[in-house]
């Protein structure tokens, strides 16, 4: 059986949140996010902002077009326990 390093909570930072800085940190715009993904300005806005759920097939999309694992979208915040954050 396989051993699973425990989790821990590194920061509070919202799902919405971790979309926007991801988007940003590419100097994509809202516009940009929908262009490359299909999900509409408004949605991805409602998203940032906390007035829409995520979801699993969106995260899957988003993380595409950002360029990272889905798991950073849907559990921002979270670090493996013993690995460091550099």
């Amino acid at each position: 059986m396989s051993e699973y390093r425990k989790a821990k909570k590194r920061m509070e930072v919202s799902v919405g949140e971790s979309v926007r800085i991801l988007r940003e940190l590419q100097e994509m715009s809202q516009n940009g996010l929908a262009s490359a993904t299909g999900i509409s300005q408004s949605t991805i806005s409602a998203i940032e902002n906390g007035r829409v759920r995520l979801g699993v097939d969106r995260a899957k999309v988003l993380a595409r077009a950002l360029h990272c694992h889905p798991a950073v979208l849907v559990f921002p915040g979270w670090d493996v326990e013993g690995e460091s954050a550099a």
